[in-house]
Order: structure tokens, then C-alpha cells, then sequence
């Protein structure tokens, strides 16, 4: 099985995600005056690029309220707010997650306004809603549609609160596709190391915090996990120190995923701990990587997507090792569920 990263086919597969950043951030901010609250549904990848989406508005928004649910909890759930001045983002990078295209059923008739991002447009789920964004057939789903899904949110931002960063935002969401590439090449050979000390390994623990935590999860869960069957559970750096650490040993492998966000310092505490008591320990922090074109105040809110491209490398390797390509499903799309 190749696994050779593909810069030539994987740079210009952003091209449709990329042409969307303009529409999208100007959505937002036309947007503006009419929003008071963001909720985000999606399940999988796409629900934890909107936790670090959510981190910053949480972060940079007096005004904006933010909620992130699952889709089939959001449906239960059945918030009241959903009124006029609700925006509810929904995604999905098939286009086909069944919640997702429910939730979006579920909407129809409600007063507030749906935008939802895909890859397709002759899937379900952006033929369900009054507006969607599509980035196209790429292998980068996740960061593609991170990258679009900022730029409405920075618009809104921009908007809504004056927010100083949004020119920065936007250069830097452009630029974002070579950045990655540049860390997926740059980690190459540490990525074959790295499977090899840890291809016998069958359990893994992720340690992150703030947005970052998007990394530990979709590394962790839906790659580790989902496509090699390995015991692999993200931790969050601030519950870390409340049982979780408990585990760890001088055989337990662990993935300490460091960023460049307000929560570093509680991630600095975690690998301060694992330096005198673990033995096996891995550490990627977004400091170590250029990200060229990417501006300085801009390198917190795309630093978890220079990880994954890094740690991605990884799990291309252990799939070699265990003989397993990452394709490998053994139940999803394959049985009822």
C-alpha cells in the first residue's frame, strides 16, 4: 500500500475551499446585526473542528452566545432559543451523517437561520438547507471545512464586534492549505519513527487542551481508533490531573499535543509531570512548525490542523505496520446501526 504524502494532489484539492472564503466570511458579517447565538451540530471530525471554533468565539465575542451539540442530542434536547436571532451551523463531510441530515429536517419550518458545509452538493444534507458551502473532493475534509466554517465565523465576528483580526483571519485561512503540506513533509521522517517505537502498542492516551483538543480527538478517535482498531482515548489537559493521570506509567504511551493558545500553560503543567513520572511519551507542539504565510496572531486558531497534518504522517505509517489501510472499516457503512 503507497502511502507517500502527495503534496501535488493534495494542495490544489483546497482550491474549492478556498474560493469559498470570501463568500463565507461576507455571510457572516452581513449575518451580524441579526445574531445573538451560535449553536453548532455535527457529529464526528466535524463536531470537534467546531470545538476550536467555538473556543474563539467563546474567547473574542462579548456579545455572541455559542453552544456545540450532536446532532441526536440536539434533537432531544430541543432548544427553545431557536428563534430568529439563532444561527445553527451544521456539517458534514460525506453529506450523508443520518443525524445531521435529520437535525437539518428538524429545522425546516423554525425561524432560525441554517447554513450547513459539505463536501457535495447532491448529497443530502445541502440539499436540505437554505445555504450551504461545499469544499469539494479533497482527502483534507476536516481542515477544508474548518477553513470555511472560520471564515463565517471570523465575518460574523468582524461584524458583530469590530473583531481587529479578521484581514489576518483570512490571509492566513488562505495560506493554511501550503502550511499544512509543509508540516506533513517536515514531520516525515520523526512521523516512521515514531509508528515504529509505538507499532506494538495497542493503547494510546491523547493529552490536549483548549482548541487543541479538535487534535487529541480526531487523531485519537477517529483515525486511531475508527480506522486501526486501537485503544486510543483523548484526555483533556485540565481534567488530567483529576484521576486520568493515574494511568500513567513508565510503559504507558502517551501523544501530549501542545498549541499556542491561551490554555499552553495547562498543557506545560501536563508535560512537566509526564517528564519526572512516564517514560513513553511523545510531544508535538505547534511551536516547532513555520507556517509560513500564516500570521503570528493567527497561528493559535490554525495551530490544531498543523498538528493533525503532522500526526496524520503517524498513522499512515502505523497503517503500514499493521497492515491495515485506513480505509479499513468494520462495521461503519457496513451494517445496521
Amino acid at each position: 500500500m503507497s502511502i507517500a504524502f502527495d503534496r501535488a494532489a493534495v494542495e490544489p484539492s483546497f482550491g474549492p475551499a478556498r474560493a469559498a472564503l470570501p463568500e463565507a466570511f461576507e455571510l457572516g458579517r452581513s449575518l451580524a446585526g441579526e445574531i445573538d447565538r451560535v449553536y453548532f451540530v455535527a457529529a464526528g471530525s466535524a463536531n470537534r473542528a467546531m470545538l476550536g471554533i467555538k473556543y474563539w468565539l467563546e474567547h473574542y465575542s462579548p456579545a455572541i452566545e455559542v453552544r456545540r451539540y450532536f446532532p441526536a442530542e440536539f434533537m432531544a434536547i430541543d432548544p427553545p432559543r431557536l428563534d430568529g436571532r439563532t444561527l445553527v451551523v451544521l456539517a458534514s463531510k460525506s453529506g450523508t451523517t443520518p443525524e445531521t441530515v435529520a437535525a437539518a429536517h428538524f429545522l425546516k419550518g423554525r425561524p432560525c437561520k441554517v447554513v450547513a458545509f459539505s463536501q457535495y452538493g447532491d448529497r443530502p444534507l445541502a440539499q436540505a438547507v437554505p445555504r450551504h458551502f461545499l469544499v469539494g473532493d479533497t482527502s483534507e475534509s476536516f481542515a477544508a471545512m474548518f477553513m470555511v466554517m472560520q471564515a463565517l465565523i471570523g465575518g460574523l465576528m468582524a461584524g458583530k464586534d469590530d473583531w481587529p483580526l479578521a484581514d489576518k483571519l483570512m490571509a492566513s485561512l488562505d495560506a493554511l492549505p501550503a502550511a499544512l503540506c509543509d508540516a506533513a513533509e517536515q514531520n516525515e521522517a520523526r512521523a516512521a519513527a515514531d509508528a515504529r517505537e509505538f507499532a506494538q502498542d495497542r493503547h494510546f492516551y491523547h493529552v490536549a487542551a483548549g482548541p487543541c483538543f479538535t487534535t487529541a480527538y480526531v487523531f485519537g478517535v477517529c483515525i486511531l481508533m475508527e480506522m486501526l482498531w486501537l485503544h486510543s482515548y483523548p484526555i483533556e489537559a485540565a481534567e488530567f490531573f483529576h484521576g486520568p493521570f493515574e494511568i500513567v506509567d513508565k510503559q504507558t504511551p502517551l501523544i501530549l499535543i501542545t498549541g499556542e493558545d491561551p490554555s499552553r500553560p495547562l498543557m506545560e503543567r501536563v508535560a512537566t509531570f509526564c517528564d519526572s513520572h512516564a517514560g513513553r511519551v511523545m510531544k508535538y507542539d505547534s511551536r516547532d512548525f513555520a507556517m509560513a504565510g500564516i500570521d503570528p496572531a493567527i497561528r493559535p486558531i490554525v495551530a490544531p490542523y498543523i498538528l493533525q497534518a503532522a500526526l496524520k504522517r503517524m498513522a499512515a505509517h502505523l497503517s503500514v505496520l499493521h497492515n491495515q489501510p485506513l480505509s479499513t472499516r468494520r462495521y461503519m457503512w457496513k451494517v445496521a446501526y
